[in-house]
C-alpha cells in the first residue's frame, strides 16, 4: 500500500515538473520572439541615425548593412584572413621542427621566439625595442631579488609603473630620447605596442612569482587532485596540474622567458597562461585535446562566427549604444538594446579568445578556456566573472587574491582587485566606475550567500521557496551586471544619470519589476531545474574570490 502511495506521489511530482518545465519553455520562447521582433523593428526604423553601419558581409548581399561600430570587432574581422595565414604557417613550421628534430623546451623556445619576433616586428616595428628593454629589466629584477622578502612588492611596483607610464606617454616617442632617434617614429608598425603590453605585464608577473615559488616546496596536493579530476584519471594532464606543478629550474632561461612573453598565438588577446603551464608544454605538448577534438573546436568556432554575422546584419545593438541613439528610446527598448549589447559583447570575446586559443592548441600549448558558459547562464556575480574572462580569473586568484590573504580579507580584496582590473584595461573613469559599481553589487551578494549557506531547506515546499528566492536574487544580479557593463564599456559614467532617470520613471519602474526581474527569474528557474553538468577539475576551481566562507 505504501509503495503504491509513493509511486503515485512520485508520478504526480513528475507531472508537475513537466507542466512547470513546459510553462517555462513557452515563456522563454515567447519572450525571445518578442525581443527579436522588437529588435528587428528598432534596427530597421533607426538605421539612418546610427553610426558604424557598413554595407557588405560574408553571408549577406552588399545592400544589407552590417553593424561594425565596435572597433575591436571591426579590426579583428577585417584581419581574419591574414591572421589565419600567418598562424597557419607559424604552427606548421613549429610542429615540423618539433617532430623532425625532436625539440624539447629549449629548442621550441628558440623556434617560437624567432617566429614571434617576426610577428611583433610587423605589429610594432621599431617599438619592439621598448618591449625587449622592459622585459629584460624585469628578468634581471626577478633573478636578482627572487629570494628577498620584499620581492613581491618590488615586482608589482616595477610592473605597475610601466603599466601607467606606457599609457600616459602613449608608448613613448623615440624623439624624446634624442633627435638622432626621431626617424624611428616613422616605423612604429601597424598596432600600438603599449596596448598589447598589458598582457605582457601579466606574463612578467607570472614569471616572477613562478620563479619565486620554485625555490619553495609546493603546497599543491597532486594526489588529492588526481582523485577528483576526471581528466587526470583518464591519463591526460589537465591545465591545473600544468599550472601548479613547479617546472625545473633549468627552464627559467631568458629564451624561454622571452618566448613566453611574446608567444604569437596568444600575444594580442590571450587567453592568459601561467609560465609554469607554458614551459611545461614547450617541453611536452598538451595531450588533453586530440586532433579530432581540436578540429571540432575549430568547426564550432566557424558556427559561432556565422552566428555573429547573422546578429550584426540583423540587429544593430552596439550601434545604438555607440551612437547614443538609445537615449531617444523608451525604457522597454533600452532594456532590449542593453540586453542585446551584453550578448554582443559576450559573442565578440567568445570568438576572439577562442580563435587565438585554437591556434595555440594546434601548436601544442593549451591555455585556459575563456567563456566556458553562456552569459545568460550566469546568475550571480561570482559565476559571471569566473566564466567571462576565465583565464584572467585564474591569474587573479593565483597571483593576487591568494597572496592578498584570500577569503580572510574578501571584502577588502574585491576593491583592490577590481580597481587593478579596471586600470589594467585602460586609464579611464568609465572603467573605474564599472569596477566600483561591480564591487558595490558584490558586497550584498556575499552577505546573502553567507546567509543562504546557513539556511537548510527542508521538504518540497522549502526547496521550492529556496529555489525561487535564489532565482529572484539572480535576476537582480543580472540586471545589475547589465547596468555595470553598460556604464563601464559603452555609455560611460556621464550617461548614468540619464539611464537611472529613465528607469525611475513610472514606465521604467513597471518594466524593471515586471519584465527584468520576472523574466530573469523565470529563466533562472529553468537553469536551476536543469543545471549544467560538471566538466571536470576546471569547474571546481576556486572562483574569482575563492570559497564563500
Amino acid at each position: 500500500m505504501n509503495n503504491n502511495n509513493n509511486k503515485s506521489k512520485s508520478g504526480l511530482k513528475q507531472k508537475q515538473k513537466k507542466v512547470e518545465l513546459l510553462l517555462l519553455i513557452l515563456y522563454v520562447i515567447g519572450f525571445y520572439t518578442f525581443c527579436i521582433r522588437r529588435s528587428l523593428h528598432l534596427s530597421r526604423g533607426h538605421f539612418s541615425k546610427l553610426y558604424g553601419l557598413r554595407g557588405g558581409g560574408w553571408l549577406f548581399p552588399p545592400s544589407r548593412l552590417n553593424d561594425v561600430s565596435d572597433a575591436q570587432w571591426r579590426n579583428f574581422r577585417a584581419n581574419l584572413p591574414i591572421l589565419s595565414l600567418v598562424f597557419g604557417v607559424f604552427t606548421m613550421l613549429a610542429n615540423i621542427c618539433r617532430k623532425s628534430f625532436h625539440f624539447r623546451a629549449r629548442g621550441m623556445s628558440i623556434i617560437w621566439l624567432f617566429l614571434s619576433l617576426i610577428y611583433l616586428s610587423y605589429l610594432h616595428g621599431a617599438c619592439i625595442v621598448f618591449i625587449l628593454l622592459i622585459a629584460s629589466t624585469n628578468f634581471l629584477l626577478v633573478k636578482i631579488f627572487a629570494h628577498a622578502k620584499y620581492f613581491a612588492f618590488l615586482l608589482w611596483i616595477f610592473n605597475l609603473v610601466f603599466l601607467f607610464c606606457n599609457r600616459v606617454y602613449q608608448g613613448y616617442s623615440f624623439s624624446k630620447f634624442g633627435q638622432r632617434w626621431a626617424y624611428l617614429d616613422n616605423f612604429r608598425g601597424t598596432f600600438r605596442w603599449h596596448i598589447c603590453f598589458n598582457f605582457v605585464v601579466l606574463r612578467m608577473i607570472s614569471f616572477g612569482y613562478d620563479y619565486h615559488w620554485a625555490h619553495r616546496d609546493s603546497c599543491f596536493d597532486q594526489e588529492k587532485h588526481m582523485q577528483r579530476c576526471h581528466i587526470c584519471k583518464s591519463g591526460k594532464i589537465c591545465y591545473q596540474i600544468l599550472q601548479e606543478k613547479n617546472v625545473h629550474m633549468n627552464d627559467f632561461t631568458f629564451t624561454t622567458y622571452l618566448s613566453y612573453l611574446v608567444y604569437a598565438p596568444l600575444y594580442i588577446a590571450g587567453p592568459i597562461i601561467s609560465f609554469n603551464a607554458f614551459a611545461s608544454q614547450l617541453d611536452l605538448p598538451q595531450n588533453h585535446y586530440s586532433i579530432i577534438e581540436v578540429t571540432w573546436y575549430g568547426l564550432r568556432w566557424i558556427f559561432g562566427l556565422s552566428l555573429m554575422e547573422l546578429m550584426t546584419h540583423l540587429f544593430y545593438f552596439n550601434a545604438f549604444a555607440a551612437s547614443g541613439s538609445w537615449k531617444m528610446l523608451s525604457p522597454m527598448d533600452i532594456f532590449i538594446i542593453g540586453y542585446g549589447v551584453i550578448n554582443f559583447m559576450w559573442l565578440k570575446f567568445f570568438l576572439i579568445w577562442r580563435y587565438f586559443r585554437f591556434w595555440s592548441l594546434i601548436a601544442g600549448i593549451e591555455a585556459p578556456e575563456n567563456m566556458p558558459k553562456c552569459v545568460n547562464n550566469c546568475y550571480n556575480l561570482e559565476s559571471f566573472w569566473k566564466s567571462w574572462h576565465a583565464s584572467f580569473n585564474k591569474w587573479i586568484v593565483r597571483y593576487m587574491y591568494i597572496p592578498l590573504g584570500g577569503s580572510q580579507r574578501k571584502l577588502l580584496n574585491i576593491w583592490v582587485i577590481f580597481t587593478f582590473v579596471a586600470v589594467w584595461h585602460d586609464l579611464e573613469w568609465k572603467l573605474l566606475s564599472w569596477a566600483w559599481l561591480t564591487c558595490l553589487f558584490f558586497v550584498p551578494e556575499m552577505l546573502v550567500k553567507s546567509a543562504a549557506n546557513a539556511f537548510q531547506a527542508e521538504g518540497a515546499l522549502g526547496g521550492f521557496v529556496f529555489r525561487e528566492l535564489s532565482a529572484a536574487a539572480g535576476a537582480i544580479t543580472i540586471t545589475c551586471l547589465m547596468v555595470a557593463n553598460l556604464v563601464g564599456y559603452v555609455i560611460g559614467p556621464s550617461s548614468i544619470n540619464l539611464l537611472i532617470s529613465r528607469f525611475l520613471s513610472k514606465e521604467g519602474v513597471c518594466l524593471f519589476c515586471v519584465l527584468c526581474l520576472c523574466h530573469f527569474m523565470w529563466e533562472l528557474s529553468l537553469c536551476f531545474k536543469f543545471p549544467m553538468p560538471s566538466k571536470g577539475c576546471n569547474e571546481v576551481d576556486a572562483s574569482i574570490f575563492g570559497p564563500l566562507i
